[in-house]
């Protein structure tokens, strides 16, 4: 279940999710080619990734920051960028820019100090921005309960987009990350699910107090849970193609011409 894009247009350019995705892509190019030695790349995880037991002990917490601009594939990035590219603008425009930036951040953090709470003795590097990203999704469920959302549906090998509320296709994902926790090892590496489910909560409750001055469930009766920017209005005008004169014809046929009848 992949989303591909949601139906609530941004009021504002969205320049601090340009930026957080150019800073992700420029990340991963610069230490792209660490992949070719595996001990360099090691190397690599041991100085940037979080480790929950160096943060346990006291180390390396600059690394819930750096963590989350370094991922472990085209496939990991791309996705990533994919969810904030759709989740993201929408917040940066109820919120503001550096507000925004902030929020994004703070939820990055607060995704990777719960991966540590959840596996403290884990020597297994951890990366990835999911977890801020997942705080970006908890937010937008918080305001837009109702929009709208493309997903590519995949059904071993039967592929549709259907349309569905946010509320249940970021609901799905959540449940998944709770139920992936539960049936998962920290210690053992894979998924950080504990991670993702712990961005999203951050991300609600740093929303929360956005929320309350909208009204709170009164703001969302008034929008039915919905985006409140209006629906685009298209504009058209009818183009009209010149008509040739006809010819006229020759009603009186009995007149000779030049060479006769």
């Amino acid at each position: 279940m992949f989303p591909l894009r949601d139906h609530n247009p941004s009021n504002c350019t969205p320049y601090v999710v340009y930026v957080l995705i150019a800073a992700n892509v420029l990340a991963f190019v610069l230490y792209a080619g660490l992949n070719n030695d595996p001990r360099a790349l090691m190397q690599f995880y041991q100085t940037y990734a979080i480790i929950p037991a160096e943060i346990v002990g006291g180390e390396n917490a600059s690394t819930l920051l750096t963590s989350t601009f370094i991922h472990g594939g085209l496939m990991h990035l791309g996705g990533n960028m994919l969810f904030l590219w759709i989740f993201g603008d929408n917040l940066e425009d109820e919120m503001g820019h550096l507000p925004f930036l902030a929020f994004y951040i703070a939820c990055g953090l607060g995704a990777g100090l719960i991966h540590v709470l959840a596996a403290p003795t884990s020597q297994v590097p951890t990366i990835g921005a999911s977890g801020a990203i997942a705080g970006v999704m908890g937010g937008y469920l918080l305001l837009f309960p109702k929009a709208r959302v493309d997903i590519l549906l995949i059904l071993i090998i039967f592929f549709r987009v259907i349309t569905v509320p946010a509320s249940l296709m970021l609901g799905l994902w959540l449940v998944l990350q709770i139920f992936g926790g539960f049936g998962s090892n920290p210690d053992e590496g894979g998924v950080a699910y504990w991670a993702h489910a712990g961005g999203f909560a951050v991300g609600l409750v740093l929303v929360l107090p956005l929320w309350l001055r909208r009204g709170g469930t009164r703001y969302w009766r008034q929008t039915a849970g919905t985006p409140p920017n209006p629906k685009t209005q298209y504009t058209y005008s009818v183009t009209r193609v010149p008509r040739l004169p006809r010819k006229k014809k020759n009603s009186d046929r009995s007149k000779p011409g030049p060479w006769g009848k």
